[in-house]
């Protein structure tokens, strides 16, 4: 995606009160920064201030995000260097909050030059003609981040400028700088620029970012011009890359300041805090099951059977919840329409059953989610076998962890001589609880499950169904599935 402004935004309306002129301009004492000396002014306000300085970044605090500030705080351009679904192109998009919230501009200007400091010919005569009685414009902070995702057929027009044939037709010299296209390098002067997966770029493009890094100019084509840009270069690259598709040249790689390694969530806390800012839920989903995704996307990443080159993203424990919860709401949905072939009127209708996951529901994300997950070469065919396998671990993982010390014989004796809870996709919440009755030590379970001290049905039912499959992970329950895909636990003999 080449991104100067977001698609479809709608510039903001600069406040009334910021001055017109750039003599009004100089009235209020403004002084002209760089874009780094802006960063860094603005980071260190935010550290005084206690403000949070990367909104929406999770799991970086004490490592990532220390070495991009000192980054900031030097000046200098870097490249964010880790496996994919890492969050660097989140992180990287953040640091446009750190600019200025406005920032004067020449109208007109493609380069988005400064009135105190213009660096095209024609900016400059445009100040020195007009003086202070100059119309100013002014930028938000949102229109100066600019971003291109690096493929390999990337031109040096596209990101540093090309002549512009409809110009030349108007009547220009070849010679004439009015006859160059910037491209998007140069439109994101006084801004932010980020090469997104910057291995992919072929390595002669790579070339013509060299001085735009050392000398901080661009040459076009054959033009005798020296433009100085202003801005911080940012780039992304996924280790992988270096081998399955090209690598940084060493001179660019050298120009960049800081090289910052980023990672997945250190722990299950931050696994799981990055799960619940990020998922779009369609349906209730409990904490004992984010926390079974968390455990199976921890226990995909470490498996044997996992490529480790790949890495498995933060965004396949996203994409579990999301299923999960779709799931439940399928539940709900075939339910009402099962209540109403049944003829069930108005008066006799039963209560809806209201969308909550249960741990039947992570059984979907082993099919839906293989394609997320790059196996190594001897496991072909295996994918879902090995999931299915990593998710029962991350299960049994989850029932030790939160029921470990409660008395769960009440459970067992609901199967014993014989006995059997049938659950499932089409079981309801009410015909699950029917089935189960009154169980001794069901409420210290709910609680320890974090469903509180009044759940629902449907979460009373999640918790119950949760405490049966941890029965059986653990040997003390037996489970069948029927043909109509149902579940049934029962005594083991």
């Amino acid at each position: 995606m080449d991104r100067v402004t977001a698609p479809n935004q709608v510039p903001p309306v600069p406040p009334a009160e910021l001055p017109s002129t750039l003599g009004a301009l100089r009235a209020t004492g403004h002084q002209y920064r760089t874009v780094k000396q802006e960063l860094r002014d603005n980071l260190l306000a935010r550290m005084g201030s206690g403000e949070d300085r990367f909104p929406g970044i999770v799991g970086y605090e004490d490592t990532v995000l220390p070495e991009v500030e000192r980054a900031l705080l030097a000046g200098h351009d870097m490249v964010l260097l880790g496996e994919r679904g890492q969050g660097k192109t989140r992180l990287i998009r953040s640091l446009g909050a750190l600019l200025d919230e406005w920032t004067p501009v020449i109208p007109g200007s493609v380069l988005n030059e400064h009135p105190m400091h213009p660096i095209t010919p024609a900016s400059r005569a445009l100040v020195d003609s007009a003086g202070d009685d100059l119309p100013i414009g002014w930028l938000h902070r949102s229109m100066r981040y600019g971003e291109k995702l690096a493929t390999p057929d990337t031109s040096v027009g596209d990101l540093i400028g090309d002549v512009d044939p409809i110009r030349l037709a108007q009547g220009r010299t070849l010679g004439d700088p009015e006859t160059i296209h910037f491209g998007l390098v140069p439109r994101t002067n006084r801004g932010v620029f980020a090469v997104n997966e910057l291995p992919d770029l072929a390595e002669r493009i790579q070339v013509a970012l060299l001085n735009v890094l050392e000398e901080r100019d661009i040459q076009v084509r054959g033009y005798q011009l020296r433009l100085p840009l202003d801005l911080l270069l940012v780039a992304s690259a996924n280790p992988e890359d270096y081998t399955n598709r090209g690598r940084i040249i060493t001179p660019l790689k050298d120009r960049f300041g800081a090289e910052i390694r980023t990672h997945y969530p250190l722990d299950l806390d931050l696994e799981l805090s990055l799960i619940r800012q990020e998922a779009d839920l369609v349906a209730v989903v409990p904490e004992h099951v984010l926390e079974v995704l968390a455990r199976f996307a921890r226990d995909v990443r470490e498996s044997p059977s996992v490529d480790p080159r790949s890495g498995v993203s933060a965004r396949f424990a996203i994409a579990a919840a999301e299923t999960v919860a779709a799931a439940a709401l399928r539940r709900s949905g075939l339910l009402a329409g099962a209540s109403a072939a049944s003829g069930g009127g108005a008066g006799s209708a039963p209560r809806p059953e209201v969308p909550v996951a249960r741990i039947g529901d992570t059984v979907s994300v082993t099919s839906t989610l293989r394609g997320k997950v790059e196996f190594e070469s001897g496991e072909e065919g295996r994918e879902i076998e090995v999931l299915a396998h990593l998710l029962r671990t991350a299960t049994a993982e989850t029932f030790r962890a939160r029921l470990a010390g409660l008395d769960l014989s009440g459970f067992t004796a609901i199967v014993a001589e014989g006995g059997a809870v049938e659950t499932g996709e089409l079981v309801s919440s009410a015909e699950l609880l029917r089935q189960v009755g009154t169980v001794p030590g069901l409420a210290k379970v709910l609680d320890r499950l974090g469903l509180g001290d009044a759940p629902s049905p449907e979460e009373a039912a999640a918790g119950i169904e949760f405490v049966l499959e941890g029965l059986h992970l653990t040997r003390r329950l037996g489970k069948d599935v029927t043909d109509s895909g149902r579940t049934v636990y029962g005594d083991r003999d």
